[in-house]
């Protein structure tokens, strides 16, 4: 299993804010890490902000948005062998237009 942490930083403001926009990222990234969608649930803050997360067969993908400080705190988080979080995370990076990225990634195991 593994679990990637990151948070994004100088993303593009006018995205971050855009609960569709999150929603579609969120939908993309499980795609692209080659996991199945379960669900996307997701809320938009006033005056500001998303919190989104894609509940995955092989587990999770997560965005909370700051869009006042160009940022995103996100994880990935998937099991089995077939899974490629690193590919989700770098569309992720991509597509929020974040021009730097603090990462850690973890194996997880359950013995």
């Amino acid at each position: 299993m593994k679990h990637v942490l990151f948070t994004l930083k100088g993303c593009l403001h006018s995205v971050l804010n855009d609960e569709e926009f999150i929603r579609d990222c969120l939908y993309n990234a499980s795609k692209h890490c080659n996991s199945q969608l379960l669900a996307l649930h997701s809320h938009k803050f006033n005056p500001q902000g998303v919190t989104a997360i894609a509940m995955l067969a092989e587990s999770h993908i997560s965005i909370h948005t700051w869009p006042e400080k160009g940022s995103a705190v996100c994880d990935v988080f998937t099991c089995g062998e077939h899974t490629k979080p690193e590919v989700g995370v770098e569309y992720l990076q991509n597509i929020l237009g974040a021009t730097d990225i603090i990462c850690d990634e973890f194996i997880r195991k359950l013995d």
